[in-house]
């Protein structure tokens, strides 16, 4: 049961004549009324339990779209039901309206859309549903919260795909269906054709050339190979959960920038007609997805990466080549989302590095954080002098780190939270286009 605010002021104002004039016989006649009123109003309020609710949820949708979902009500019981209804959801759904005035006759059925916008990816879950009923008078209210279970996964918003056009036009570039100023080799044999002006010599297949005669009798035609670049090779994504995933940078945390990546990658390694793998691991697998191809690789992924959130442990590097090898067994490009930030840490992902690279092409992409490198410009006073050196500090770290991985065979990738996408995009298309995968 719930108190209205007129209650609360009839009541109030009963007790005016009391303090005026004195005697409290009148306060307790006054009370006495009221409480009959508000019993009688409870009595001739709709029942709340008497509404069967059913909800009506999307499975999935992008994080920060809106997502309509609604509430189907109907009455059951013999009285109007009219007041206020809640749908709650947790927070980060991003819920509206809150609240929201009904009038529900008796044996009627009535439909609330309540809108969502997830702030979070993940799953996010109705908490319940709570009526209140008021009776005519308004005095008093009956109230009931009903569990309406509902469920919505909050998929990746996938928000680099917008990089997608120009680096897929790049890709053809490399696979000669356009037009180009400047012709470049790929790695495997396609076709050959005769010599035009500006080919590259080296291209010349002299043995084709001295088995094609000019029919007109004016000699051999020079004959070119043309290439391709490489098709159906492998890459990898590992994907660290760790501890380092869950810092956050940009308003972004690290672990959503490794999924934008890691999505971007996958699109563009499909389109080219590459077998992509994902696991994301920290000590243990908490996402993998394998064998799947075209648009069911990206839905698949979506939908494992959703509800995965980083894990306040160290990662375990040591496991990191037993699981490429349970992925595959031949060479394969391998690209490991993680933190380079300090060396003491880096420490196990260095001494697992040598056995990556004897294998594999192996590329390391790191998020870097712009205001540590902003900060390193600002020294107006002893307190942004003192910010700026240790800014300096750990962009030297993440130097030698870097500089330590290639050392062992590696590449390294870093940008910012918006620039890593498209980066590590670039980084594939160059190893495609220089032959190294």
């Amino acid at each position: 049961m719930a108190i209205s605010g007129w209650f609360v002021l009839a009541l109030a104002v009963g007790a005016i004549p009391v303090v005026v004039l004195g005697g409290w016989a009148g306060l307790g006649v006054w009370g006495a009324f009221l409480l009959v009123a508000a019993s009688v109003d409870l009595l001739l309020a709709g029942s709340p339990a008497a509404v069967r609710i059913t909800r009506d949820v999307p499975a999935r949708a992008r994080l920060g779209e809106l997502t309509p979902t609604s509430l189907t009500l109907t009455n059951t019981g013999r009285r109007t039901v009219r007041g206020t209804l809640r749908d709650a959801w947790q927070p980060s759904a991003g819920a509206t309206p809150r609240r929201r005035r009904i009038a529900l006759p008796a044996s009627e059925r009535r439909e609330v859309t309540t809108t969502l916008t997830p702030i979070r990816r993940g799953e996010l879950h109705a908490a319940g549903v709570t009526i209140r009923s008021w009776g005519p008078l308004f005095l008093v209210a009956r109230q009931r919260t009903q569990t309406v279970p509902g469920v919505l996964r909050v998929l990746p918003p996938f928000s680099s795909r917008r990089h997608l056009p120009s680096r897929i036009a790049r890709l053809r570039e490399l696979d000669g269906r356009t037009s180009l100023l400047v012709r470049g080799q790929g790695t495997e044999f396609d076709s050959l054709r005769e010599y035009v002006r500006g080919d590259d010599v080296r291209s010349i297949d002299w043995r084709a050339t001295a088995r094609r005669r000019d029919p007109a009798g004016g000699g051999a035609k020079l004959v070119v190979r043309t290439w391709r670049p490489e098709r159906d090779r492998r890459i990898v994504l590992i994907v660290d959960s760790g501890r380092t995933a869950a810092a956050r940078i940009a308003d972004e945390v690290r672990l959503d920038t490794a999924f934008e990546a890691s999505l971007l990658l996958a699109a563009l390694a499909t389109r080219a007609g590459d077998r992509v793998d994902l696991a994301v691991y920290d000590r243990r697998v908490r996402g993998r997805v394998q064998g799947a191809t075209g648009a069911q690789l990206l839905a698949r992924m979506v939908d494992v990466l959703a509800p995965i959130e980083p894990e306040l442990i160290e990662p375990d590097w040591y496991g990191v080549p037993g699981l490429v090898r349970s992925i595959t067994t031949h060479r394969a490009l391998v690209v490991i989302l993680t933190a380079l930030d300090a060396p003491g840490s880096a420490r196990p992902l260095l001494a697992m590095l040598p056995e990556l690279t004897r294998h594999h092409t192996v590329v390391i992409a790191s998020v870097t954080d712009p205001e540590v490198l902003a900060a390193t410009r600002e020294r107006r006073d002893t307190a942004e002098v003192y910010r700026a050196s240790a800014a300096e500090r750990a962009l030297l770290d993440q130097a030698r780190v870097a500089a330590a991985v290639r050392r062992l065979g590696g590449d390294v990738v870093t940008g910012a939270p918006q620039d890593l996408p498209p980066a590590l995009a670039d980084h594939y298309l160059a190893l495609k286009a220089a032959g190294r995968l």
